[in-house]
């Protein structure tokens, strides 16, 4: 933004462009955007990491034919926990732990908790590496 304020906000543009539609696809809702940010609410983890999966492949098709510094990857959390829903915003540690992975996510990356590596491990067949204990 810093750079190039009226063309990160296009790029960013087409990117959401490319993910928002995944995230209806695989049965979630856009709960909540500030800046460069989107939370998204799923009622199934495995469509959930699914979505990022694919949210991340899209990024990097978009990414791709660019030069490095003018790229927008993506760091996504993935956490499964109750949240408390009024009217259509969500709250609760749920939501706090999601945004605390993605915080630990590398650009163009997934962060997932360990309650999602148990509920996913033997569906999806993905390459997972812990990353430790994390307060």
């Amino acid at each position: 933004m810093g750079e190039d304020e009226a063309g990160t906000h296009q790029a960013l543009g087409r990117l959401r462009h490319a993910i928002d539609p995944l995230i209806a696809a695989q049965g979630g809702r856009i709960v909540g955007t500030a800046g460069d940010s989107v939370l998204a609410d799923f009622s199934s983890v495995v469509d959930a990491l699914n979505c990022a999966i694919e949210m991340q492949r899209a990024a990097l098709a978009i990414n791709e034919p660019l030069p490095p510094e003018r790229r927008l990857e993506l760091r996504i959390g993935v956490n499964l926990g109750d949240v408390i829903v009024d009217g259509d915003d969500i709250f609760g540690d749920g939501v706090n732990i999601a945004a605390r992975l993605q915080a630990l996510a590398k650009p163009g990356t997934i962060c997932i908790s360990q309650t999602v590596y148990e509920h996913v491990r033997n569906k999806l067949h993905f390459h997972y590496r812990p990353l430790g204990s994390h307060h």
